[in-house]
């Protein structure tokens, strides 16, 4: 559905150039959700702009349904747009109009006719769950009713693709929770492909199929979510996870308890969260463990669970153990990051 080919851009500034993107490429498939995510000034923002032209690369290409974005002409980009929606952190909706006037006027100024924009508006708002806000001003508004009239704006073109430019970011958890839920409901409901930049790793873990992780206008690492949960290389991937996992353990504690055995990270994906194999190990090995902290998210289409665990006993014990949580599938690593 969409593929970036390579992409570079450089932003001039007073203290010199910038790259934001440096060879940048993946695809997204149709259907999917892909997230992109990173700390601020990884590239993600400039990405996604790329995607609809709003910025012009320098290089590369960015391939939309088999149409080439970056070599349109004016009016080729106006047509193609019509098939990508967009969302904000800001929600850019017209102060002065009414919610129903914000859907209605840019599909006034796409040449749609009024029978069609009302029916438009009206089905889109009832997707959002706005039925009886249609008088309503902006100023009156939740953000996250806010960001639901800009949703249903975007929808209401009835795009192939929607981008999301960190469209929870402004919100409070609760309402970010049911933002998610609506896109995750466009998704399923709609078919629509969904490419979101977020620097929250929630965001990822809640809705999204796959995920690129960027830092210095690069993408460091990507694949499936789960993959990534399971199997992340890069210090930045394991840092965004780790914030999911807070385990506030004492460092002092850490470093005495170090003295009589490791501690490890055991990583848990799918089915593998309902095996009891770290008591398992316990009966069939000499060495005892004693859990330090532990949780489980919920992955778009599975769970992922994490302990942190002090093992006690001999070296041949404590490899056994970890060599039978191993194959149970477990992930097995120190905390400090270094797997054993």
């Amino acid at each position: 559905m969409i593929k970036i080919k390579s992409i570079s851009k450089t932003f001039s500034s007073k203290k010199g150039k910038v790259e934001a993107l440096k060879k940048v490429s993946l695809s997204v498939e149709e259907g999917e959700i892909f997230g992109v995510v990173g700390y601020s000034g990884a590239g993600k923002s400039t990405l996604i702009r790329v995607v609809n032209r709003l910025e012009q690369v320098d290089s590369g290409s960015v391939i939309i349904k088999g149409d080439n974005i970056t070599q349109m002409t004016k009016h080729q980009l106006r047509e193609a747009r019509k098939g990508i929606g967009m969302i904000f952190q800001g929600f850019n909706l017209l102060k002065t109009a009414t919610v129903y006037q914000n859907i209605a006027i840019p599909l006034k100024l796409a040449g749609v006719p009024d029978k069609e924009i009302d029916e438009r508006v009206k089905r889109y708002l009832s997707v959002v769950g706005l039925e009886g806000k249609y008088d309503s001003y902006p100023a009156q508004l939740s953000g996250g009713q806010k960001q639901r009239v800009a949703i249903a704006r975007a929808l209401s073109h009835e795009p192939r693709v929607l981008l999301s430019d960190e469209a929870t970011s402004a919100l409070d958890p609760e309402t970010t929770e049911s933002i998610l839920q609506l896109l995750l409901k466009i998704n399923r409901e709609f078919g629509i492909t969904i490419l979101l930049i977020t620097h929250e790793m929630h965001v990822i873990q809640k809705i999204c199929d796959r995920v690129a992780v960027m830092e210095n206008g690069e993408i460091i690492e990507q694949g499936k979510v789960v993959e990534l949960f399971s199997n992340a290389k890069e210090l930045t991937t394991k840092k965004f996870i780790n914030s999911l996992f807070p385990d506030d353990i004492p460092s002092e504690l850490i470093k005495n308890l170090r003295a009589t055995g490791p501690i490890v990270s055991l990583s848990f994906v799918g089915h593998s969260t309902g095996k009891p194999a770290l008591s398992l190990a316990s009966k069939q090995f000499d060495v005892h463990s004693n859990i330090l902290s532990g949780n489980i998210v919920q992955l778009k289409d599975e769970p992922y669970g994490r302990l942190v665990t002090h093992l006690q006993g001999s070296e041949v014990e404590t490899a056994k153990t970890i060599e039978f949580l191993r194959n149970e599938g477990v992930r097995v690593e120190e905390v400090s990051g270094r797997e054993l």
